[in-house]
């Protein structure tokens, strides 16, 4: 049976009693994971969802996302994360996409869930810890775990790239139990003593697998962290013996960067991916906190992991390693040819973990993956003795402090302005952040607009971390012979 949800039950009954879950002194073992989730599935079931079923998360690094998590999988049904930090109109169009029959939303949220559910035509519940736990007691455990074959989507992720609307990214069972696997054994060498810092959120690909689904393999602890914050997750790394750390570059940065004099002997490995970690942050980090390193690329598309440095083989400093067991890698030209040694080119990707299919869109499905190799839209060089480096993104996408902005969503958002006529969002470098959100505009003629207007209006209709925090406006924007606009020649003006 290749439910995700497997790994669970499994691990419970090898050993209850382990802490499975951790936020501050709160702890829930495996035998209470197992148990809740086993009646979320009853509710589920109660509430008229079954095998396939699509039911939408909008929860931060709490008990909760895990405990419905599992209990989704455990059904059969599809899980749909979903950022909390999302605004309504997104809400409602990731959930009319992907025909989610149910949503779970925080009670910290500021509502955007239920409205978008509303116009979704989607039944929400919101979720605080003692309406769920009461919630839930009204069902008897369902202890089966729903048969699934290991090409049925698991996890249906929400990623746009530059050409659109977001896309659903199917998941399916067996691609993410071998990234799991793979990830267990081979990169972070996991056991049942390992404890895992959990401040990536769980509803971001790389939390979800590399941090959750790993350590529920494991039989590891994972200590959750809603909100992430230096001083916090220093505290949390003593309090509770943490052993493995995962995160993006300005994770490192600004852990690297904080003031107080913290021991931390119980880390031994921390992993880093999202972005090119800085080699001065890397080598920093090592020394002071005398832990390895490992960095690595992965895709939303991909499970996520294609590529890590290893613990037992040698390391390079700036590189994103080599692949995976089971995972193949190409360089190609825009003809789809290898390109020669030391040449860039595109990476592209086969093997268990890449997904599906984009839900409902087999043009663009068909475009991803044309000849059985996924096109990861990012280019690369391989040296001499195979490892891969980064060299830049094909696509436009803005990495803004380990989250993914789409600049053609926010450039839609702001045609919707009546004196907006061009508008071309583009990222500029910022030291903490490593990429910030920025916009040039073009305004209609005759049309009066002002900079902090239109970062407003962007802002109220988006979710915090993606409106452009530098507006300017402009005559015109540079475009080449067919019209198109040339974003590598726009610059942001300077103070």
């Amino acid at each position: 049976m290749p439910n995700l949800a497997e790994f669970l039950t499994r691990t419970a009954q090898r050993q209850p009693e382990r802490p499975a879950l951790r936020l501050d002194t709160q702890i829930t073992t495996y035998a209470e994971l197992d148990e809740r989730s086993a009646r979320v599935a009853a509710l589920l079931r109660a509430e008229g969802v079954g095998p396939g079923d699509r039911v939408a998360l909008m929860l931060p690094n709490v008990p909760e996302f895990v405990v419905l998590y599992y209990g989704i999988l455990r059904a059969g049904a599809i899980v749909v994360p979903m950022n909390p930090l999302l605004k309504a109109r997104e809400i409602g169009y990731q959930l009319g996409d992907s025909g989610a029959a149910l949503l779970f939303e925080w009670y910290q949220a500021p509502g955007e869930g239920a409205q978008g559910a509303a116009a979704a035509g989607t039944r929400h519940i919101v979720v605080e810890p003692s309406s769920l736990a009461g919630l839930l007691s009204g069902h008897e455990p369902l202890t089966a775990v729903t048969e699934t074959a290991g090409d049925d989507v698991a996890v249906l992720l929400y990623t746009s790239g530059t050409t659109g609307r977001p896309k659903g990214a199917a998941l399916t069972h067996a691609g993410l139990r071998h990234n799991t696997e793979v990830n267990t054994e081979h990169v972070q060498r996991m056991t049942a003593q390992d404890v895992v810092v959990g401040c990536l959120p769980l509803f971001h690909i790389f939390g979800q697998i590399c941090a959750m689904s790993v350590a529920v393999h494991s039989g590891a602890s994972l200590t959750l962290i809603p909100r992430f914050d230096p001083a916090t997750v220093l505290e949390a790394i003593v309090r509770d013996g943490a052993t493995v750390f995962d995160g993006v570059p300005t994770m490192y940065a600004a852990l690297l960067q904080h003031p107080a004099e913290v021991e931390v002997p119980t880390l031994r490995m921390c992993l880093s991916g999202g972005a090119s970690l800085p080699v001065e942050v890397l080598h920093g980090f090592e020394r002071r906190f005398g832990c390895t390193v490992l960095e690595g690329f992965g895709m939303s598309e991909t499970s996520p992991v294609v590529t890590f440095n290893h613990l037992d083989r040698p390391r390079k400093a700036g590189s994103i390693g080599t692949p995976i067991q089971d995972v193949e890698v190409r360089l190609l030209d825009d003809e789809g040819r290898d390109v020669g040694p030391g040449e860039v080119g595109e990476l592209a990707v086969r093997g268990p973990n890449v997904m599906k299919e984009y839900w409902n869109l087999p043009e663009a499905t068909a475009a991803a993956i044309p000849d059985g190799w996924l096109r990861s839209g990012d280019l690369a060089r391989q040296d001499e003795d195979g490892f891969l480096y980064i060299v830049d993104r094909k696509k436009d996408m803005i990495i803004r402090g380990g989250y993914n902005v789409y600049p053609r969503e926010i450039e839609e958002v702001l045609h919707e302005h009546p004196a907006v006529a061009l508008a071309a969002v583009v990222g500029v470098r910022h030291e903490r952040l490593g990429e910030e959100v920025a916009a040039a505009v073009v305004l209609r003629k005759g049309a009066r607009a002002g900079a902090e207007e239109l970062q407003q209006f962007v802002k109220d209709r988006v979710a915090a971390y993606k409106y452009p925090r530098m507006v300017w406006l402009v005559d015109a924007l540079p475009t080449g012979p067919t019209g198109k606009i040339l974003k590598r020649e726009i610059s942001a003006p300077t103070a």
